[in-house]
């Protein structure tokens, strides 16, 4: 998946666990767990600010974006300009 989630990060920078994560935010282990694990297909708007407000970060500092990498590189029509 092209979104790479960096919970582990953060977690490691301020020191916590994923027990107390999961208990200051409001969600189980084991959902946090498939989230941080990148394994989850959406995350709620409501979730990512309550890991920002408890992690004190920005979402950005939780999910990054990735290019997959695949065998294939698909050629990319550039944009039309001016309706040509």
């Amino acid at each position: 998946m092209p979104i790479a989630v960096d919970i582990d990060v953060m977690l490691a920078r301020r020191k916590m666990s994923v027990g107390e994560l999961a208990e200051r935010v409001g969600i189980t282990p084991a959902n946090l767990a498939v989230l941080k694990n990148g394994r989850a297909k959406a995350v709620r708007f409501a979730t990512l600010a309550a890991l920002c407000e408890v992690l004190e970060c920005q979402p950005g500092d939780l999910l990054r974006w990735e290019p997959e990498v695949t065998g294939a590189h698909r050629e990319v029509e550039p944009a039309a300009k001016n309706g040509q």
